[in-house]
């Protein structure tokens, strides 16, 4: 059984996440966007939101405004579910019609509100986009009935959701990070929408896709790159697609069995150092999203807290890990102050048994400085110790 040693487990992961390179030089964005399988959307605008930080992670030539380019009604990617909400390649749509059914259900589950569920409501509003385009929710004004509690929504936004969720509409494009919705078959490209694959082809594209962007994995980790086949169904497609089975060293020195491709040795001899370049990385990235994966690899233990309350915190709200290498060398939690026009440095830890010498704090102040200009502020200011 062909062994892959830890250090290579970690350079492998680093190259499939296109964090290996220095993130300089011509950016393609959909190809990596294709290359990574999505980017995963979020709210929160700390220093730079999710998907803006998770590209520019990968070129620093990337600015926000590009994603507009690409996004719904040019064709190249579509918003939907994966673990969470993600930007998608459009090319990827027929292989999504099993997601679109199974967030319905689970939709269907979740609403006990029969008017979010009527055919007849989704009707008049389905009329009202086709005759009006592209709609927010600000172009409804539906009221929340009864008491009013965390997550509950209107129900114009409920139906909307819905309908989104099932594949009836589709994310036309986002005005201030509001989202319009459309009729799929206005954004959809109709090659796309006339292309049918049944079931099993479907997840047999899933998972090849997933394993070719992990590398190597054991059953768990591809079936959670999606999230969207069963365990069962990643079991039956591995017993089949003739796989080889290999040994990986974890960041403890344990060997664990998973899965790759015929191809692993030649991927693994082609792989490239990964750069001395220090990367601050965002919660959301997907190279750190298996936190499983990730505590077994580099041996990092990492929990985002944005949920958690204040005095629960064992580190802080929005913390970035420091990636230098092939290792986690710390984590620092910022926040852009856009009054003061200020990244602050709210906290800073360094990863045990990592020395932080010189050099490391200068690699540190340069990437914050780079971050600092993409934030829109001018200045880094520590609120807290260096060492």
């Amino acid at each position: 059984m062909r062994k892959i040693s830890n250090k290579q487990a970690r350079w492998f992961w680093l190259n499939k996440n296109l964090l290996a390179k220095p993130p300089l030089g011509r950016f393609d964005l959909l190809q990596t966007v294709k290359d990574l399988g999505f980017v995963q959307i979020d709210t929160i605008q700390n220093v730079a939101r999710a998907h803006h930080h998770i590209l520019w992670s990968r070129n620093q030539c990337y600015r926000s405004r590009m994603i507009d380019q690409h996004l719904g009604r040019s064709g190249d990617l579509f918003e939907h579910f994966t673990h969470d909400a993600s930007m998608i390649p459009s090319d990827f749509f027929p292989m999504w019609r099993r997601r679109f059914d199974q967030m319905e259900a689970r939709v269907k589950k979740y609403y006990s509100d029969g008017k979010v569920l009527d055919p007849k409501e989704h009707q008049l509003l389905l009329d009202r986009i086709a005759q009006e385009g592209p709609l927010s929710t600000e172009a409804f004004d539906s009221k929340i009935e009864g008491e009013k509690a965390m997550w509950v929504r209107p129900p114009h936004k409920s139906m909307l959701d819905y309908l989104w969720y099932s594949g009836v509409l589709t994310t036309s494009h986002r005005e201030k990070f509001r989202k319009y919705y459309d009729l799929t078959d206005r954004v959809i490209s109709k090659q796309l929408l006339d292309t049918k694959l049944d079931e099993h082809e479907q997840i047999d594209w899933l998972c090849e896709a997933a394993l070719r962007r992990l590398g190597v994995a054991n059953l768990s980790e591809i079936r959670k790159f999606w999230e969207a086949v069963s365990p069962k169904e990643v079991k039956a497609w591995a017993e089949s697609a003739g796989l080889e089975t290999v040994e990986v060293q974890g960041a403890d020195g344990d060997w664990t069995e998973a899965f790759a491709f015929g191809d692993v040795e030649q991927e693994l001899a082609a792989l490239v150092k990964p750069t001395s370049r220090l990367r601050i990385i965002n919660p959301f990235d997907p190279t750190i999203r298996d936190r499983t994966r990730l505590k077994r690899l580099f041996g990092f233990d990492y929990t985002i807290e944005i949920f958690v309350p204040a005095a629960k915190r064992k580190w802080g709200y929005y913390v970035y890990p420091l990636l230098q290498n092939d290792r986690f060398v710390g984590r620092i939690e910022l926040k852009a102050d856009r009054k003061k026009k200020q990244l602050q440095v709210i906290a800073f830890w360094k990863e045990e048994k990592v020395k932080w010498g010189k050099a490391r704090f200068d690699a540190l102040e340069k990437e914050l400085a780079q971050f600092a200009k993409f934030g829109g502020v001018d200045e880094v200011v520590w609120l807290c110790a260096r060492s």
